[in-house]
């Protein structure tokens, strides 16, 4: 299909955070338990909880990675010793203002041949686990964080940038004042982390009806609920296997990549087991930045589980699944297997761009699309991501 013919709408794309964006707005007396900069050793490092954070190796992004240089690597073409190598040549941030310029980015919109986006965090996906021990933290980090969004991206700017503010439930009347904050600056997409809540009283599935009064009002406002990938916490899991816990980008251990757990199809399995979207039939969710390579397995063990105990589910929880989750594929998952298991209205694109490991040139992900039709690339390409920024009233 020619590229010129056709505007896309990318659901997965990012800004770099500013240094100060978990900091513009943080109550100062929570500075030392959150979010500060320190020098260590002539270098500039981020200390979250009182620590290092290595989620990010360079949190001030500058120089930075370009755009789509990990494409081979992700798709398997190639091999390296030294993810170093794999990077080349850095950019210098001032060379790129539409990573941290809003005008800036719609004009790269434009040049892409995009007509709007979902915009998601790069350091910010993994803060709440680095904070989840001190809960009044890590909410007035995301407080500060949502604000620091709000004022240089804005939630809907022209209705082609929709920035996510992202939610913490480790508090639900703190969940729901920054969700009427966001509603107030007219946002459509909410991010969340793709696990387990952290609570005072423990941890809780994102269904637990604790968290009702939160999602009544997501639902009854009508927008859309994201998971992006990022550090969900499950890295407790590798401690079984005698592995790091931490989580560090782009540190390769080929077991962690083996074994066999998903945070993603944990959480979409809370949601359904737990009866969200029986209770508030609104909600649309999307996966961001997950693949797609869980969802047979997820759908296999719900269509058993059904068969099994029918009574434990309102309906057939795979039909849930079809009904209320949207998924964005890596761009070298089987895309034409995704479309069976879900229908090809709920396949998002998504290029990631401009991480490293997503695609130089958003557009690019139509050459995926070889044995779609022209009417299901409209839909993947632009459709099914601009009906997720309409309210689902």
């Amino acid at each position: 299909m020619d590229q010129s013919s056709l505007k896309g709408f990318d659901c997965d794309h990012h800004y770099y955070e500013a240094e100060d964006a978990f900091i513009r707005y943080m109550d100062p007396a929570m500075m030392q338990r959150a979010m500060q900069w320190v020098n260590v050793n002539g270098k500039k490092r981020l200390m979250v909880g009182g620590k290092v954070n290595r989620f990010i190796p360079n949190p001030t992004f500058d120089p930075i990675a370009r755009p789509g240089c990990l494409d081979d690597y992700f798709r398997g073409k190639v091999s390296v010793t030294d993810m170093r190598d794999a990077f080349g040549e850095l950019e210098s941030l001032s060379d790129r203002p539409e990573y941290r310029n809003r005008d800036a980015k719609l004009d790269l919109l434009t040049k892409q041949n995009l007509d709007g986006c979902l915009l998601f965090p790069t350091l910010g996906v993994g803060m709440e686990s680095a904070l989840e021990n001190d809960l009044p933290a890590l909410q007035a980090a995301f407080s500060a964080f949502n604000r620091w969004l709000a004022e240089d991206w804005g939630f809907s700017y022209k209705d082609r940038l929709f920035a996510a503010p992202y939610i913490t439930l480790s508090d639900v009347q703190h969940a729901i004042s920054e969700l009427e904050f966001a509603i107030d600056n007219n946002v459509r997409v909410i991010n969340f982390r793709a696990s387990a809540v952290t609570t005072a009283d423990g941890q809780k599935s994102p269904a637990d009806p604790i968290f009702d009064d939160f999602w009544k009002r997501v639902n009854d406002a009508g927008i859309t609920a994201a998971f992006h990938a990022g550090d969900a916490a499950y890295d407790f899991l590798f401690a079984h296997w005698g592995l790091s816990t931490e989580f560090e980008a782009f540190r390769y251990d080929p077991l962690k990549r083996l074994l066999n757990y998903s945070n993603i199809a944990d959480t979409v399995a809370a949601l359904i087991s737990g009866g969200l979207f029986n209770r508030f039939p609104n909600i649309r969710v999307c996966t961001i930045e997950n693949g797609s390579d869980w969802v047979g397995g997820l759908l296999r063990r719900f269509s058993k589980a059904y068969k099994q105990a029918g009574y434990a589910f309102v309906e057939d929880p795979v039909k849930t699944f079809q009904n209320h989750i949207w998924v964005a594929p890596y761009y070298e998952d089987d895309l034409m297997e995704l479309r069976e298991l879900i229908g090809v209205d709920h396949i998002l694109f998504g290029s990631d761009y401009p991480h490293a490991e997503g695609l130089a040139s958003p557009m690019d992900f139509l050459d995926d699309l070889s044995g779609f039709s022209s009417h299901e690339i409209q839909q993947i390409m632009y459709e099914n991501g601009r009906s997720l920024v309409t309210l689902n009233t």
